[in-house]
This record gives C-alpha cells, structure tokens and sequence, in this order.
C-alpha cells in the first residue's frame, strides 16, 4: 500500500469534521471517539459540538450531575458511554491536570478508555506513530493487503500488526496515514457497494484479484426494532424528558407489547446504573433520585 497516494488523497478529500478543526484539543477528540463508537458521524456532530460548549475541559463535565450528563447524551445509543466519559472527566480533573494524557498505557488506565480508544487519542490528538484500527481500517487491510473481501475475526494483536506495519516512518505521516486509512474505510472502501473507482490505491490486492467474492459466514446484521435496546431507549426517554423522577406507571405505557421485556428493560437500567428508585419507589436518571 503506497502511503503518499492514500496521504495525498485524504488531503484532498477529507471530510470536514468539526474534531478535525483547529484548537481542538485531546479532550475534544477524547469526547467525539467515544461518541462515535457505533454511531454514525451525522447524528454525533451536532451533540459533540454542543458538549464541547458546555463542558470544555473535563472539570466542567466532572462537576455536572449524571442525570444533565445522560440528557444531553440524547439519542446517541448506548448510554453507559455517557457514564462512563463522566466518570473519566472526574479522574481527569481530579488526577492529571484537567489535561487528557497522550501515553496510551496511561490513557488506558483511565474509566471506560478501551484498546481503540487509547490509541486514537494518542494518534489524533498527539500525533502519535501507534497504529489505530477500527471496522473500517480491518476492511481495508483486508481488501488491499490481503485480497479478501472481508476480514476475518477480529485479533487485537494481528490487526495492530497488520496496521502498524503500513505506517509510515515518521511521526507526523503515520497519524495522517492513519487517519487516511480509516476515511478510506468510512467514505470510498466502504462494507457495501465500494466505490473502487475513487480509490487512490492502485495496488489494491482485492481489486488485482478480480474483487473476489466473501467465501465465509454472511455478516451479521444487528437489528434494533423490539429488541432490548429498543425499549430501554424509549424508558430512557421518559426520564431524560421529565423535571423529576416519574411514576412506575408511566415508564409502563411506553411498552405494551411485552410486558416482560419491559420490565426486563428496567431491571437492566438500575443494574448499570443508569436510572435509580428512590425510596417511595419513583423512578429518575442517575443522580437525580
């Protein structure tokens, strides 16, 4: 894979993301990562630029109430992230300055920062040479250096070392490269319908072979309507909308269908700590019991 193409076309077509701007700092790029995971960019833009309003640095956020933190996250999906970035805002101000380190052992010991997470940081926000993979960087690698439509499973330490063995020897180009990479997988290499004809690769080992067709598994695809998530979501909604803890019985409209998995839906948000009972047995968002 030849870097100064794939560097030269990112530098061309980037998109224009708001992280990607000038004076954006590590806690910035820190709060978009993990808003991004599983979510689409469209839906986190709008929300991350009204965060990083409110809570510029991590003492603003770690000061806030869990129950403002979880409102604001809004429909972004998974809200334990919500959480988790609050609590992480705390050891931040409380043990590093109100400053996100750029060492990913460090980074890694911190609330709710994982392998990906770490590492983008380190790469994004300092200019770090580690290697950075994510959905899209796995099928990429897949397609140019290995011919495979698809990846295999993943393996943490084969895909850093599939990655790390692209990155170019400097520091400055192996944090473009590696955000080339992953624009790449999100814009032109993408899962369905790849648009081979705008890749700036020309020796794309998948294209060369024909674009051979996935012989494993289909993928998986997850589904969201009547699921768990779903009624979870919709419980949620009832508590980010409402000034104070709520009767059990209006949680109880939101899901007719199946009443056990409503209540199972609720059990599930007091066990991860994301909604609590106060003692005459309302119901509120964290911290707002």
């Amino acid at each position: 894979m030849k870097s100064s193409a794939l560097i030269g076309w990112y530098e061309r077509q980037a998109r224009d993301l708001p992280w990607r701007r000038d004076g954006v700092t590590a806690w910035h790029i820190l709060m978009s990562e993990i808003m991004l995971q599983q979510t689409p960019v469209a839906r986190v833009a709008p929300i991350w630029e009204q965060w990083v309003e409110r809570w510029p640095v991590p003492s603003a956020m770690a000061t806030a109430n869990q129950g403002d933190v979880l409102r604001a996250w809004g429909k972004l999906g998974y809200p334990r992230r919500a959480l988790r970035l609050h609590e992480c805002a705390g050891v931040l101000a409380a043990e590093h300055g109100d400053v996100v380190p750029g060492d990913v052992d460090v980074l890694l010991s911190l609330p709710g920062i994982g392998a990906y997470t770490a590492r983008a940081v380190a790469c994004f926000a300092y200019g770090q040479r580690v290697p950075v993979v994510d959905t899209n960087v796995r099928r990429v690698i897949a397609r140019a250096v290995h011919g495979a439509a698809e990846p295999g499973n993943p393996s943490t330490t084969r895909d850093l070392a599939d990655a790390e063995a692209l990155l170019p020897r400097t520091r400055l180009r192996a944090a473009v490269f590696s955000a080339a990479l992953m624009e790449l997988g999100a814009t032109v290499c993408t899962a369905r319908n790849p648009d081979c004809g705008r890749c700036p690769l020309d020796d794309c080992a998948w294209t060369l072979a024909g674009r051979p067709a996935h012989t494993g598994p289909p993928r998986k695809v997850q589904k969201f309507a009547g699921t768990d998530r779903q009624v979870r979501g919709k419980l949620m909604d009832v508590l980010r909308g409402s000034h104070g803890p709520v009767e059990r019985a209006l949680l109880d409209q939101v899901w007719l269908t199946d009443t056990a998995q409503r209540d199972r839906a609720l059990d599930s948000l007091l066990v991860d700590g994301l909604i609590e009972q106060t003692d005459d047995g309302l119901f509120a968002l964290a911290g707002e019991a």
